[in-house]
């Protein structure tokens, strides 16, 4: 049995962000940011920081050297036999001492033999300086250099000899420094991709606790459209308190105005109904000749079908914004056909259902009623000795209320293709030999399309009679 499937281009058009969504990503694009700028101004303040303490380590290393070295009466300086680190004492350790000084006096370290130092240049007595990192044969160094003037001992009478003046380098390569900010660097970029997943975390949970508020009006929202609640009627922050009021009193006036549209509308029928039956009544009964009487009782019979065309198709009410209630489809359905096997009692029809457990109509229940009753009377009227009434849910992922799908067969005589559109028009009888107004099917097309749904007529493939199909769609 062929339904038509309600048409959805959501997935063409690009939905924007959810408020989380844009919370979240401005959150983390922000976090990111703070937290990459903090990684780098540790980072740099580590390197500046790694950087005096080697200028520190180098100078002490300076000192130490000088404190140990006594110039012989000679002139010539006496070193230290042991170094301030034993690094000093292995070639290639990267940690080198070299002292130049007058007449092309020249010492090396044991780390620093057969290297070349030609970058050195002697200094003043008193003047320092901390140099690197600079490219050498060695690698790229950084070296600290100290001038000083040794006083040479002279013995007694003898006369004083001039100072000897040196200059103390103590140099190390980059590779140690690198390596120990390579570490930090690593560290901290660890430390600061925890904390930035613990505090996005964070901010996801406190992100889901303050929309809460929002989800619960949506799914109090919901819980309005599909009928189960009259109002928004949980307790909200004082944000959303005027939000929520004023939705309240839109529906709150949205079912007045509708409780008023329809009473008006009862009254308007009660008003020409009974003008129209006292016509109609007073014409039958007067002597009037029958070339009169006919074509005045004919006005008033088209007059009184005009009405109940109009009226009930003014009482449409469509598709609500907020349902009071979800109309169960079976109850209303066994009573229609209880009704219907009365009147058509000599026929003997069997009315069989298949309703789908739970179906329900999103709307108001006159409509409904209009809508089965129009086409299960119809069937009744054509039907051999069976009709059949199936309604299906049609769900869908998204939408909160799902759709209908109705249809009624008979083991009628059926209807042919070139016949459809012709009788689905007002006043309209597919055999004038059958009582009717000739309305009925095209009220239900009237309410199918207040309800946005698709109305078709072929042949049931059961019974080989007609059958009608409604399709409404999800919202």
């Amino acid at each position: 049995m062929p339904f038509l499937a309600a048409k959805t281009n959501d997935a063409a058009e690009r939905r924007p962000f959810s408020l989380a969504a844009r919370a979240a990503l401005t959150t983390g694009l922000v976090l990111a940011a703070f937290l990459g700028a903090v990684g780098w101004t540790l980072s740099r303040t580590y390197a500046a920081s790694e950087l005096n303490k080697l200028q520190a380590r180098l100078h002490d290393y300076v000192i130490t050297y000088i404190a140990g070295t006594d110039p012989r009466r000679d002139g010539t300086p006496l070193m230290p036999d042991t170094p301030p680190d034993p690094m000093f004492s292995r070639p290639g350790s990267g940690l080198y001492a070299v002292v130049i000084g007058d007449h092309g006096f020249h010492w090396e370290s044991s780390s620093a033999l057969q290297r070349d130092f030609s970058f050195l240049h002697p200094l003043q007595p008193g003047q320092q300086q901390f140099i690197g990192p600079v490219d050498t044969e060695l690698g790229r160094l950084y070296y600290f250099s100290f001038g000083v003037a040794l006083d040479v001992p002279v013995a007694a009478g003898a006369p004083e000899r001039p100072p000897v003046h040196l200059t103390f380098t103590v140099a190390q390569t980059e590779a140690e420094l690198e390596s120990n900010t390579t570490v930090y660097r690593r560290s901290l970029v660890g430390w600061l991709a925890t904390l930035g997943v613990m505090l996005i975390v964070l901010q996801l949970l406190l992100l889901r606790w303050s929309l809460t508020p929002l989800r619960k009006v949506a799914s109090d929202m919901s819980r309005v459209e599909r009928g189960q609640s009259d109002h928004l009627d949980s307790q909200y922050p004082a944000e959303l308190t005027g939000l929520t009021g004023r939705i309240n009193g839109f529906i709150d006036s949205e079912r007045e105005q509708r409780t008023r549209y329809r009473n008006t509308l009862a009254d308007l029928a009660h008003s020409l109904k009974t003008p129209l039956a006292v016509i109609r009544s007073q014409v039958e009964a007067s002597e009037l000749p029958p070339n009169v009487r006919a074509p005045v009782l004919d006005q008033v019979r088209r007059m009184d079908e005009l009405v109940a065309y109009q009226l009930a198709r003014a009482a449409t009410t469509g598709r609500q914004t907020f349902a009071a209630a979800a109309v169960p489809i079976a109850g209303r359905a066994e009573d229609l056909v209880q009704s219907l096997e009365k009147v058509y009692a000599a026929k003997n029809v069997l009315c069989e259902f298949d309703i789908e457990d739970g179906a329900a109509f999103y709307g108001e229940q006159g409509d409904l009623l209009e809508l089965m009753g129009n086409l299960l009377e119809n069937a009744f009227k054509w039907a051999g000795h069976h009709v059949l009434l199936v309604v299906k849910a049609q769900r869908q992922p998204g939408r909160p209320r799902p759709g209908l799908l109705l249809s009624v067969e008979d083991d009628g005589p059926g209807i042919e293709d070139d016949m459809v559109e012709k009788i689905l028009q007002r006043g309209v009888r597919g055999d004038e030999r059958v009582k009717g107004h000739g309305i009925g099917l095209s009220i239900v097309q009237d309410i199918v399309r207040a309800y946005n749904g698709e109305l078709t007529v072929d042949r049931s493939p059961e019974f080989g009679g007609a059958r009608f199909s409604v399709a409404l769609p999800p919202t």
